[in-house]
């Protein structure tokens, strides 16, 4: 009998439970992580009209993303200047010119300058300049939209090739995709009563695939294993199984492969995660980006988008149920662990954390990425 000695441990930690559940933390998190980050928050396509506005949390802020008479996207704070009350209720709707606040009047143009104002505006001594809606750093990428609430928000591309967020991802093959033109044919969002940071965690990692997701590894043998990519290659993806046509509950194909896509494409499958909130899937013939919006340190609202090619969906036989029903599917099988994982993060068994099997050891860059954050 042959004994093998380690020198160390063949397990890496995870966070000690209190990241999961404190709230300190996850106020922490709000103001190092999402409230000085690039955050992603929808499409613009989704913003089609002048005056069309949609409104979203970031770092526990309600901000406005409305398009202005030109077509210009802007990104405001949902407050108004003179006494700060909120100036959207609804989740996105249509404005006819301008932005009222409905307490005292305050009207402001759709590119955040302030046009009126009762029985001040003709004050010589009132500057309107400086009184227009408090803007918010906004950037578009392949028709994405991400927000930056920093005074000084770094390059988006600093954050896009930041070496450690590709460690989970290389952004090389996207541009073969074209998201930018593709278009939303489903969309479904999930109330997750887990941390942000246990849900990343598990997409990460494919340990748990074998167990948990039998169609999902019928349609990518290699999961079955418990590793995630082959040869410790994130760029490479990861190929589906030798029958497999595509990424759909059947495994056969049912749409042609996107425009643009090199051979080796079309039966592979890629994933990047973009910290701190997005995490893009990309298949042969569709693509699918997840949202993941921390609500609290013990809920997350995530919402995935299906792409497609407009012109497969403008056809009369289009039926997108094929590739999200397979996701979807994978996605509440993926709901119900992070939730009875959050069940236990406040017990005195977790205090110290957990570990991350060998086939998990990645995980550790993104704990390490988030205390760096922290400056834990």
């Amino acid at each position: 009998m042959t004994t093998t000695v380690r020198s160390s441990s063949p397990f890496l930690s995870t966070f000690p439970g209190r990241y999961y559940y404190d709230p300190a933390i996850f106020q922490e998190e709000q103001e190092h992580i999402f409230g000085k980050m690039w955050f992603y928050v929808g499409r613009a396509d989704a913003l089609s009209s002048h005056g069309s506005y949609r409104v979203v949390t970031v770092a526990s802020e309600s901000i406005i993303v409305m398009r202005d008479k030109e077509g210009q996207l802007h990104a405001f704070f949902n407050v108004c200047r003179h006494r700060g009350a909120r100036l959207c209720n609804q989740e996105s709707g249509q404005l006819k010119g301008s932005i009222q606040c409905k307490y005292h009047a305050w009207t402001y143009a759709l590119d955040g300058r302030l046009i009126g104002a009762p029985n001040v505006m003709s004050d010589e001594q009132f500057d309107r300049l400086a009184y227009g809606l408090l803007p918010v750093a906004l950037h578009i990428w392949e028709g994405l939209i991400f927000l930056n609430l920093a005074e000084n928000p770094q390059p988006f591309e600093a954050q896009l090739n930041d070496p450690r967020v590709q460690q989970f991802g290389d952004i090389s093959p996207y541009d073969r995709y074209q998201i930018g033109r593709l278009k939303v044919g489903k969309s479904i969002t999930y109330e997750v009563q887990a941390n942000w940071k246990l849900i990343i965690e598990n997409t990460l990692e494919c340990y748990h695939c074998g167990p948990m997701h039998p169609e999902l590894c019928e349609l990518i043998p290699l999961y079955r294993t418990g590793k995630v990519f082959a040869d410790e290659d994130f760029s490479a993806g990861v190929m589906l199984g030798e029958q497999v046509e595509a990424f759909t509950v059947t495994g056969k194909a049912s749409r042609p492969p996107l425009p643009g896509l090199l051979p080796e494409d079309t039966r592979r499958y890629y994933g990047l995660l973009f910290l701190p909130n997005m995490f893009i899937n990309l298949l042969s013939d569709h693509v699918v980006v997840d949202t993941f919006q921390p609500m609290g340190p013990e809920r997350t609202v995530v919402i995935s988008d299906w792409l497609f090619d407009p012109d497969v969906m403008a056809r009369p036989d289009f039926d997108p149920s094929d590739a999200v029903d397979l996701l979807d599917l994978v996605n509440r099988q993926d709901w119900v662990v992070c939730e009875l994982t959050q069940k236990s993060m406040a017990s005195r068994a977790y205090r110290n954390g957990g570990n991350y099997a060998p086939d998990e050891h990645h995980i550790r860059g993104f704990v390490e990425y988030v205390l760096e954050k922290l400056r834990h």
